[in-house]
């Protein structure tokens, strides 16, 4: 009997990795890669969380020349300062920033629809 009660699965916590990861170092090194949706089909691509020891206007000016768009660097009293792209660029954008070794696959976070 004692066998069949190990394999009965318990209650599962589905924020519980979630929680293991603030007590780690390290924990909350992510970067985030949003879409925003503008007027019509327009989107707005915005790239959070990168180290501040990094140049942004420098990572800007490498994503706009590679992807063929327009874009700026925002101030934003909450969350630092927020890369912001013109169109759809979540994947180009995470592929640069691991290509290019800013940051690992696993610390980058694709959020939108």
């Amino acid at each position: 009997m004692s066998d069949l009660d190990a394999n009965i699965p318990t209650a599962f916590d589905p924020f519980a990795d979630a929680k293991g990861d603030d007590s780690g170092a390290g924990g909350k090194d992510y970067v985030h890669v949003r879409v925003q949706q503008r007027n019509g089909r327009k989107s707005l691509t915005t790239v959070q969380g990168l180290k501040k020891e990094f140049s942004y206007n420098k990572i800007l000016k490498d994503l706009k020349k590679e992807f063929c768009c327009n874009g700026t660097v925002v101030q934003d009293p909450e969350l630092g300062q927020v890369i912001q792209l013109q169109g759809d660029q979540r994947k180009n954008v995470s592929t640069f920033l691991v290509q290019a070794g800013i940051v690992k696959k696993e610390q980058i976070k694709i959020h939108g629809f």
